[in-house]
Formats: structure tokens, sequence, C-alpha cells
């Protein structure tokens, strides 16, 4: 495996921060939500950190390699165009899985998948797929969770030296949340990094979070506690990391904050001078071993499509949480789930709250609608559809609000509100369900 190259200490960029990004002294590289960027449209700001040389990478959220399904290949695609419209040295996605197809179910968020060998033959195989698809290199992050799958059979460690040894993948690590782990799963953050085989890390992540409850939510809206920068410095004790970036989502800090957060984590990342660097295979090492027979992993994606499904319809349905799982975790994070969703689509129709009466009503709404009506097909279908839910019922009740609310979802869907005779159709079928 080739050393990687040098990117030095980055901040993950978002259109909130664009201006305050552009003028961090300092700044190496940048990361990029893949899917929230068109490659012929690049924002502004964006293009004119890459004309003035800032290294630019692209971070998919979307594919869920750690789902029983192969990836898709038009989101492989759309990913390695907007890595070659960067310009990026690699492509980096997560360790998770993100939807099922039987029944169809979007969770919205990351997922943990299962750490078994038939989740472990799965996820090797989406990876093989993606790197064939992919023009640059990819790299793939270890992510937080809430809670633990039964009948696990390997570590962390295990796991993610198993995957990179079949694979040949890089390993983003992202420490903040190997703490979230920590807390939440008892498991211990330099076990992780003891096992893991370092010479594969590309870069790492550093971000913030809040503890509420005895549960760690890996929140990217709180500042770098000092415990997140201590595993940094783990880290940093073993191997000397090629870049370090901080992930900053939600509830911005002023410019001099951001500046600041940034000071102490290159501190942390460069402090103590050379680090001994972990050992290369030896020349003739083979990384990727022959593929397990196609009706071997065939048999093991339908397993893991079942225990998949089973959750995220428990998560995002509520039907019966399966057997084996913490009930007070999973939910706890169905609660989490209904959240994110609600913010997301505030975000993608930010006109929503404000004809809905402002936040609250907007969030008690939204919430009851999603209790029953699971995600299918993204936040902005999500946001149709919840409109549209609403108008059958005829709400808002307020006559002025329902209008707007008409107008908003015909411009958008580009047709008619449902008739009346309809409204009362769909309100007995759901009835009757």
């Amino acid at each position: 495996m080739k050393p990687m190259a040098h990117l030095g200490v980055g901040i993950g960029w978002r259109p909130e921060i664009a201006d305050a990004v552009e003028r961090l002294d300092g700044l190496d590289w940048v990361e990029v939500v893949a899917e929230n960027i068109c490659p012929g449209h690049l924002p502004e700001a964006l293009r004119r950190l890459r004309e003035r040389g800032t290294r630019i990478v692209p971070h998919g959220v979307s594919l869920g390699l750690g789902g029983a399904d192969r990836p898709d290949p038009e989101k492989l695609a759309a990913l390695g165009e907007r890595a070659v419209a960067l310009g990026a040295p690699l492509v980096t996605e997560h360790i998770a899985f993100v939807r099922t197809s039987s029944p169809l179910l979007e969770a919205g968020h990351l997922l943990p998948v299962p750490r078994t060998r038939d989740a472990l033959d799965v996820l090797c195989e989406n990876v093989k797929i993606a790197q064939d698809a992919l023009p640059v290199p990819l790299a793939l992050e270890n992510i937080a969770a809430l809670f633990s799958w039964p009948g696990e059979e390997m570590t962390e460690g295990q796991f993610l030296t198993e995957l990179v040894e079949r694979t040949g993948v890089r390993l983003l690590i992202d420490v903040a949340n190997l703490h979230t782990n920590r807390v939440n799963r008892g498991e211990d953050p330099a076990a992780v990094l003891d096992a893991i085989p370092l010479e594969a890390l590309a870069y790492v992540h550093v971000a913030g979070g809040v503890e509420r409850g005895g549960v760690w939510h890996d929140t990217h809206a709180h500042p770098v506690p000092p415990v997140v920068l201590d595993l940094l410095a783990e880290l940093r004790s073993r191997v000397e990391p090629a870049g370090v970036l901080l992930e900053r989502d939600d509830d911005f800090p002023p410019e001099a904050e951001l500046a600041g957060e940034l000071a102490a984590i290159r501190e942390v990342g460069t402090a103590g001078g050379a680090v001994p660097q972990p050992a290369a295979p030896p020349p003739g090492t083979t990384l990727a071993p022959e593929r397990e027979p196609r009706g071997a992993c065939e048999a093991a994606r339908t397993r893991v499509a079942l225990g998949q499904a089973a959750l995220l319809s428990a998560l995002v349905a509520g039907t019966p949480v399966p057997e084996g799982f913490d009930r007070a975790r999973i939910r706890v994070q169905a609660r989490a789930l209904a959240a994110k969703r609600a913010d997301v689509v505030a975000k993608v129709a930010p006109e929503l709250p404000g004809i809905l009466g402002g936040r609250d009503p907007y969030r008690e709404a939204f919430l009851a609608y999603a209790k029953h009506r699971p995600m299918t097909a993204g936040y902005r279908r999500d946001a149709l559809d919840f409109a549209e839910h609403l108008l059958i019922q005829d709400l808002p009740a307020d006559p002025a609000a329902r209008r707007r609310l008409t107008a908003w979802w015909r411009e958008r869907a580009g047709a008619r509100p449902p008739r009346r005779i309809v409204r009362w159709a769909r309100t007995l079928v759901g009835r009757a369900a």
C-alpha cells in the first residue's frame, strides 16, 4: 500500500461557514459532503478554494456499503464524478448501512453493521465493487453507534483489520467515534488503535458531541472535548497521520472559535516530533484473498438483509425490537432518527415551519406524521409527502396557512393537490391499514 499523500490540518466545508473557511489561516484542505454538491455547479466559495490550491476531498454518506444490497451504480458514478470535478486524491465513505430494499426503508442516518462473518463477507464484496467503479482510492470511516448487535463474532479491531487485508481499502479513523463507542458500547479505543493496520490510515476525523443520560451523542454541533483530543494524541503516538480534519455540522461558532479548535488540533496532531511509522506489508503480500464463492456470499446477503430489515423496521416503522437488542438503546436511537429527520426536512424545506406556525408546531406535526410513515425516498420526497399528509387531513386548520401549504406543495410536486374525494379515500385506506 503506497504511503498516503500529506494533507495537513483541514475542516469540513459547509455553506454556513464558507466565508469563515476562506479566511482561516494555515488551512491545508477541506472535506465536503459529496451528496451536497453538483459537479457542474460548484459553490463559488468552493471553486475559489480549489483555484488557490486547497485540496478538497468528497465524503459520501449515502452509499451504504455495509448494507445487504450491492452498491447502486448510479450513486457510485455520482461519487466518482465529484472526485474528478474536485481533483480529489481520494474519496471517503462509511462502514455502515443506511437502507433496506425489502421492505423499502431509509434510515436517514449511518447505522452500524454487525461484526459477523456474514456482514464482513458482504461488506468486502461491496467495497471491491466500489473500488472497481471509482476513479480514485477509497477510504472507509468507522462510525459512532448508540447500540450493539447481538451475537457479534469479532472485535472492532479484528473487523477493520480483516476488511483491510481482504480489500486493500484505506481507513478514515474518527477518534470522536472511538470515544462515542467507548461510552455507548464499552469499547476500548486504545485496543482498537493497537489492533488496526495503521499503514492503511488515510486521515483522521475529530468532532464534538455531548453526553445525555449516560449516552454519548456524536452531534458535530459542540466543541471538541479534551477527551477526544486525548485520543488524537493516542493515535499520534502510534503513527503520524497524513491529515486531521475538524467536523462541524451545526450550531456553528464564531470564526475565532473555529480557528482556536483548529489550532488545538494542529498542536496535538503534530506534537512530539517524528513518530515511527508502521511497517508496510512485505513484498508479495496478498491484501485481498480470493473471493468467496458467489453462492456463499448470496446466502450471507440474505441473512444480513433479514437482520437489517428487522432492525430498521423497529427503528423507523414501530415494529417490535428484534430479540437480543438493548430495547432502551433502540428507543433512544429511534427518537434520534425521528428528530434528525424532522431537522433535515426543515433544512431542505425551510418554508414548512413558517407555514405551520413556527418550529414547535412544525416538529409536533412532523413527529406525529413520522411515527408510522417511514422515509422511503430521501428527505426532499419526505417533505412533499409530509405536506401531502397534512393536506389530506385538511390541515393546517387555519385556511390561510392551508392555502399557503397547498401552493407550496403544488409548486414542488408539479400536480394539483388531492381533491376532497381522493383525500377521503386515502384516509379510509390509511385507517384500514
